[in-house]
């Protein structure tokens, strides 16, 4: 079995960031949507490119839940996508990539995985 090993990046302080609502981190050439969903007291990392139309736009989308799973919404095409796994749940078939959160001393934290 293969451990997988993430860099972490250190996106943001926890006071900086939006409550229930994303803020974009960039890291090289690319665009990182990071949510804090307070309601839930839980984050989330998603790509920031909505799929449908290759906008930077996740970032500023609107977070919520179907049921228990925790979702945000394209600000341009209202495409939602699962914050836990990526999978859109608009019954399309492309999915957005997610990434690790974590939280230490004050520091938001997302896990980047090392090229290979």
């Amino acid at each position: 079995m293969t451990e997988t090993t993430n860099n972490w990046l250190a996106a943001c302080r926890v006071e900086d960031a939006v409550e229930n609502g994303g803020v974009c981190v960039k890291h090289g050439e690319e665009q990182i949507a990071l949510f804090y969903f307070t309601r839930r007291n839980e984050w989330y990392a998603t790509q920031n490119e909505c799929p449908h139309k290759k906008q930077m736009a996740l970032s500023r989308g609107m977070i919520g839940s179907i049921t228990d799973e925790p979702k945000v919404a394209c600000p341009f095409h209202k495409k939602t996508f699962s914050l836990n796994t990526g999978e859109c749940l608009s019954g399309d078939e492309c999915a957005i990539k997610t990434y690790p959160v974590k939280v230490e001393n004050g520091t938001v934290y997302v896990g980047i995985n090392p090229k290979s």
